[in-house]
């Protein structure tokens, strides 16, 4: 017997800009496309676990908006160096504040795994994924990191739901490794920023990608060791990314421009962002979900029409 096709949902990593998942899945509720599997890398993988948990997509976006508002995220590091990042302190004291910050960033990193406390990581996950195992979710659910030490792939299947969502999404140098089975895993986006192979991996027969990271095209110019080593990074992500998305049947590309990866502050931008870059691809979108359909309905038809030639015992009376 053939099986129905299945739509999986590959949601890729890019820090606080992954707030845009949550205005492509707006749509794609309005439109009826339900995942039957998810994927997601380092943000990618806090969203869809806690979609494929079965929280709505209503309940994501009003998370977002309390997460904004808690003491949970005023109050952490994260807040302070996305504050410093986006340029929302304006005042000479603050810009003080930011700059000495900076520095003893730079030196507890000589010391430490991560400038950033992991519990700041913990508390955010912890605040809109549940506390069950990942085998539980009403929707088939993986997470991918990275393995530090054999620089592989992983994904991860089983066990707590939001330890391996921790592990995806421990961005290197800033947030702590996880252990897990022996493993120290970060961030899924070192080597898979999108994971559509992942997605047909696990059993996925049409593949609809979110990349969220920044664009290749070059917005300034190149003046210190900085710019030229972070614009290495965003080379080697771009042609990371062309090579993880050849296996998806629509991408969806919101432009987020230069937000930086830290900056929650601008989130119903960036699901504003998310929900028209979706709208933009309604058109594939809609066939994509016809052809699901039509396939679903001939499978219908083929088991309707085999059931009427198979032969049933008759009755002895």
């Amino acid at each position: 017997m053939r099986k129905a096709r299945k739509l999986g949902l590959a949601l890729g990593g890019g820090g606080a800009r992954g707030f845009a998942h949550i205005g492509v899945l707006k749509v794609l509720e309005r439109e009826n496309i339900k995942p039957d599997i998810i994927v997601g890398t380092s943000i990618g993988s806090i969203v869809g676990g806690a979609l494929a948990s079965g929280m709505t997509v209503d309940e994501l976006e009003e998370r977002a908006d309390a997460f904004l508002g808690s003491d949970i995220y005023t109050s952490s590091e994260l807040k302070a160096m996305g504050d410093a990042e986006s340029g929302a302190e304006q005042r000479m004291s603050r810009r003080i504040q930011t700059y000495f910050r900076t520095k003893i960033r730079l030196a507890q990193a000589l010391f430490r795994p991560g400038i950033l406390p992991g519990k700041d990581m913990e508390e955010f996950i912890n605040f809109f994924v549940p506390d069950i195992q990942t085998e539980q979710t009403v929707i088939p659910f993986a997470a991918v990191a990275t393995d530090l030490k054999s620089g592989e792939s992983v994904l991860l299947k089983k066990g707590s739901l939001r330890h391996s969502i921790l592990a995806s999404a421990s961005v290197p140098g800033s947030i702590p490794p996880v252990d897990i089975d022996g493993r120290q895993l970060a961030d899924g986006a070192i080597v898979c920023t999108v994971p559509a192979r992942y997605a047909v991996e696990q059993g996925a027969d049409v593949v609809i990608a979110v990349a969220i990271d920044k664009d290749i095209v070059l917005s300034s110019e190149l003046q210190t060791a900085v710019d030229i080593y972070v614009r290495a990074g965003e080379i080697m992500g771009f042609h990371l990314e062309q090579y993880d998305l050849k296996n998806a049947d629509l991408i969806i590309r919101p432009e987020l421009g230069s937000i930086h990866w830290t900056d929650f502050s601008q989130s119903k931008r960036l699901i504003a962002l998310g929900e028209a870059a979706t709208l933009d691809s309604l058109p594939e979108l809609r066939r994509l979900a016809k052809s699901l359909s039509r396939g679903a309905l001939m499978d219908r038809v083929r088991r309707s029409v085999k059931g009427l030639f198979v032969r049933r015992p008759s009755g002895t009376g």
